[in-house]
């Protein structure tokens, strides 16, 4: 009987999904519960002045996709947006947040959005991975609502 593959979960990333951090992280890393492939992988950080605040490419070891940050600016919500291969070939992207409570004095990349509109190709779209992340939530809560029926 073949075995059935799954895709790569999430088990944590750092900064932790939904933290509170007091001093700016110099990378921002997500961890799979199998490795990923190294092609094709996409990690980005958004502030919450909707600037570009990675820069780089990702890195992949093993299971862990990781970036790095500039120095940090504007206190507020930063979301770390991820897409990466499995290792049976299917794409799993999401995005997880944290929040940083001092602002720092760091220069922001471009905007998100022009990066996305970018003739030059200097960087990946933000949008697909929070429509991606949008569809998987209201699967997951139709699904939820449904077999509580």
């Amino acid at each position: 009987m073949p075995t059935a593959s799954a895709h790569s979960v999430v088990i944590g990333s750092s900064p932790e999904d939904g933290s509170t951090v007091d001093t700016a992280p110099t990378t921002a890393s997500v961890t799979f519960n199998e490795a990923v492939q190294e092609q094709f992988a996409s990690l980005t950080v958004v502030g919450p002045d909707g600037n570009l605040w990675s820069e780089g490419d990702p890195r992949v070891e093993g299971p862990t996709v990781t970036v790095d940050l500039r120095e940090l600016g504007p206190a507020g919500t930063y979301t770390i947006a991820y897409r990466v291969t499995s290792a049976d070939g299917h794409p799993v992207s999401g995005t997880r947040t944290f929040e940083t409570t001092t602002a720092g004095s760091g220069t922001p990349g471009p905007a998100a959005n022009a990066s996305a509109s970018s003739e030059s190709g200097g960087g990946i779209p933000l949008w697909p991975f929070l429509v991606a992340a949008g569809v998987v939530f209201v699967g997951a809560l139709g699904f939820s609502l449904r077999s509580r029926r």
